[in-house]
């Protein structure tokens, strides 16, 4: 199969050659074994499966959580020339039978869906019509319960295999833990357990950790050293603006970006980037699913990540080109005290959770028992305000709905509203020689937009208006009218962000909502952020090779690039000399606080100028301090009692 895999490689997407690993997957995948493909962020996952079900007849299942990257890629293979579509959660009625329609007639060869979608039966009956060539589980690490991203309806998808006993599953994620790897195996029920490593590690990737009380000052000396295409990780809106406003101040180009924009400024700030007329994008986590930009040089963390899982993801989004590049996380004191108040935050009592679910019924006026995949305009803060809720709180419990699948709040607005004409070429012939009025309109939509008899299609209101030569406000309402007429399907781009019940609104003395699961998904994000802590406050093993053991990839070669390697560098020592050293020193120093010439002389065995290069070394990096009495004794280490 390698000669067909390489023509539709080279026929669609121009490449000469396969990236290492991707076509060890296509091989799997076509020989027709399960595969769970692990590769890191920018490795290429898209190309694992869309090869493959290019070269097989009937259509590639894509199941993924993520909408906007769900959009992209469909919009991408349209370009290029290969029929896609998705349904997803939150779509109408009328625009996902015409999808579903599509799917029966053959007219696709990939279909991306939400995970949620596979709850009902019916949904479940059409895709047992359909002629599937292959199932893709994207971000399959959402399938494990203790994950960091854990998705209730994934446990749902391997129900699907019994309609297609001989179709390959493959399973794709950039980040997974040993523990996460054999949750993925067992719940889609792979025949044989398949695994292929493209390998976590970053040669390139130079990963640095900076405690700052001015985070700000160490940020604009980063951006003015550094050169190229950045992204700087902030957690609110708010923060967004401001630092980009400090860093335009200073000299150099930036933008914002975050859920709250509207879709016409994410999208020319995500392109003014992209093209480099900007150089620094300031974004909440919303930027960078889907981002293919290889020459990102530097990503900064200004504020911590959520667990070890974000940052890898995040930071690994520099230097996908294999050129040097930087990632960089910026924290203090107060940072670890902030981010300790938010992990009891994100975890509102079972109580709360009910009440909070019971209001956002009452808030949209849904009966019990109805609402079931209903999506609504949701302002969060006016909810908090009216129902007199802490907003921290409200958005906790509604990420926790969400993991019981039973709700999706989707922060980030549509990008266009869509357009499909219903009558057929005859009715619509007839409606327009008895109604001249909207000829003009009809005959410009006809021109623009090819397919418009069969699917949805994306319109611009602002550049139809300038074809048709009227009003924009006027275009929209001659589109509503033609809408209720039944001549055509309009659904005006949604501008807020979007609450959608997965399920029908439940009696809240009914919600299910397990102690002893809410207790152990409490422990494990907790032994998630204490990995985050003790990875950055870690300065004695190489950054490198602390990110590989955490995703179980065992090494003792050191980066040499990461701020750990080029501080031991300074000290002329190699690791063995180092560690040997260092364990003495913890043995001899225990709890107590010694003078200088105490230790040297209690380490005798070792040379003393190589003592006094580790002390130094470990005073540098904080892992000793020194008391006004000038004795020496180890820091306190930072521990937040997550129990």
């Amino acid at each position: 199969m390698s000669e067909e895999t390489r023509k539709i490689l080279t026929r669609y997407w121009g490449y000469s050659k396969f990236r290492p690993k991707q076509e060890e997957i296509i091989d799997a995948v076509l020989a027709g074994r399960d595969t769970l493909a692990l590769m890191p962020t920018g490795g290429g996952k898209s190309l694992t499966f869309q090869v493959p079900a290019m070269v097989r007849e009937g259509i590639c299942l894509v199941i993924t959580p993520l909408i906007a990257l769900m959009r992209d890629q469909v919009h991408h293979l349209k370009e290029l020339g290969i029929p896609a579509t998705a349904i997803y959660s939150g779509m109408y009625h009328d625009e996902v039978d015409a999808v579903a329609s599509g799917c029966l007639h053959n007219r696709y060869k990939f279909l991306y869906l939400s995970p949620e979608r596979l709850a009902t039966d019916n949904f479940r009956d059409f895709i047992a019509r359909l002629n599937v060539n292959l199932i893709t589980v994207d971000e399959a690490h959402c399938i494990s319960q203790w994950g960091y991203d854990f998705r209730p309806p994934y446990l749902k998808i391997a129900d699907i295999r019994e309609f297609f006993p001989e179709v390959p599953v493959l399973a794709l994620t950039a980040t997974a833990t040993p523990e996460t790897v054999t949750d993925i195996v067992e719940k889609l029920r792979f025949k044989t357990p398949n695994i292929i490593k493209a390998g976590f590690e970053r040669k390139n990737l130079s990963y640095n950790i900076f405690k700052e009380n001015d985070k700000t000052g160490r940020l604009l000396a980063l951006l003015k050293k550094g050169k190229g295409s950045t992204i700087v990780y902030v957690r609110s809106r708010r923060k967004t603006r401001y630092l980009a406003e400090i860093i335009q101040k200073n000299g150099v180009s930036a933008t914002y970006y975050h859920a709250g924009l509207d879709a016409a400024q994410r999208t020319r700030r995500q392109r003014a980037w992209a093209t480099g007329s900007v150089r620094v994008m300031v974004s909440t986590n919303a930027f960078g699913m889907g981002i293919d930009k290889p020459d990102v040089r530097q990503v900064i963390h200004y504020d911590l990540p959520d667990s070890i899982e974000s940052y890898f993801q995040e930071a690994g989004r520099a230097g996908r080109d294999l050129k040097p590049a930087w990632a960089s996380l910026l924290y203090n004191n107060r940072d670890i005290s902030d981010v300790k108040k938010r992990y009891e935050a994100s975890f509102p009592p079972i109580k709360t959770i009910r009440k909070i679910y019971n209001q956002l019924g009452n808030y949209f006026n849904i009966p019990v028992g109805s609402g079931e995949n209903t999506g609504f305009d949701f302002e969060i803060s006016h909810f908090c305000r009216q129902y007199e809720f802490d907003l921290l709180e409200t958005y906790s419990a509604i990420k926790l709905l969400e993991k019981e699948g039973l709700l999706i709040y989707s922060e980030t607005s549509g990008r266009y509203s869509k357009l499909k004409i219903t009558m057929n070429k005859s009715e619509l012939y007839r409606y327009m020689v008895e109604n001249p009025y909207d000829d003009h309109l009809v005959k410009e939509i006809l021109r623009s937009y090819a397919g418009i008899f069969t699917d949805y299609i994306n319109i611009n209101e602002n550049i139809l208006a300038k074809r048709v030569g009227i009003d924009a406000k006027k275009i929209v309402e001659m589109l509503t009218e033609l809408s209720k007429k039944k001549v055509l399907s309009y659904i005006p781009v949604r501008r807020k962000p979007q609450l959608i019940f997965i399920y029908e609104r439940l009696d809240s003395n009914y919600l299910q909502l397990s102690k002893e699961i809410y207790d152990l998904r409490k422990k494990a994000a907790g032994q998630r952020l204490q990995a985050l802590l003790d990875f950055i406050t870690s300065g004695l093993q190489c950054r490198s090779i602390q990110l590989l053991r955490y995703f179980g990839e065992k090494t003792n070669h050191r980066c040499g690039i990461c701020d750990v390697c080029r501080k031991q560098s300074k000290t002329e020592l190699n690791d063995v000399e180092i560690a040997n050293i260092v364990s003495h020193l913890k043995e001899f120093l225990g709890t107590d606080s010694k003078h200088l010439y105490s230790i040297v002389s209690g380490l005798g065995t070792f040379e003393e100028d190589k003592v006094l290069s580790v002390i130094q070394w470990l005073l540098d990096n904080e892992q000793l301090t020194r008391q006004k009495d000038e004795t020496i004794m180890w820091s306190r280490q930072l521990n937040i009692d997550l129990e």
